[in-house]
């Protein structure tokens, strides 16, 4: 079992999730992730409740395809991946609105096959940037979080 080097998903979908279309344009993870074969999709979500967060990440990859959610092994292996990532961006705590925290993230969600060998199969990674703290503006810092799964 060999990762592809150059085709590692979480790094990309790192990437991905810090990349700020509006700065920088489009440019080299969008390229990289279509030359790898990826299937990828990118959003922004806010919100004071965990499950908020999990929702929206869950409706954009059924909306751009990249799970069918009619298949549970897909949707449960998003889930994972957004619960790990989520955990990252909440220092292992998920609880947003009942610490009175709130979020702001950036997100991307990337699903291929990174591994040398096809019968690896597919896997699943979700990359959250952004920003974390009481829900006062001024009084958050930057966060991240990742998670990868297997589908």
């Amino acid at each position: 079992m060999s990762l592809r080097i150059e085709h590692r998903i979480g790094k990309l979908a790192m990437q991905l999730a810090l990349f700020e279309e509006e700065v920088e344009g489009e440019s080299f993870p969008f390229a990289l992730a279509e030359k790898s074969g990826y299937q990828f999709c990118k959003g922004k979500v806010g919100s004071m409740d965990a499950h908020k967060v999990v929702a929206a990440i869950e409706t954009a990859a059924k909306k751009e395809q990249i799970i069918d959610g009619s298949f549970y092994r897909e949707t449960h292996a998003l889930y994972h991946a957004i619960i790990e990532a989520m955990q990252g961006v909440t220092r292992g705590q998920v609880q947003l609105g009942t610490v009175l925290r709130t979020v702001g993230l950036n997100f991307a969600i990337i699903r291929g096959k990174p591994y040398d060998n096809e019968r690896e199969g597919e896997w699943i990674a979700v990359a959250l940037y952004g920003t974390i703290g009481a829900p006062v503006r001024g009084l958050e810092h930057e966060t991240l979080g990742l998670g990868i799964n297997h589908i």
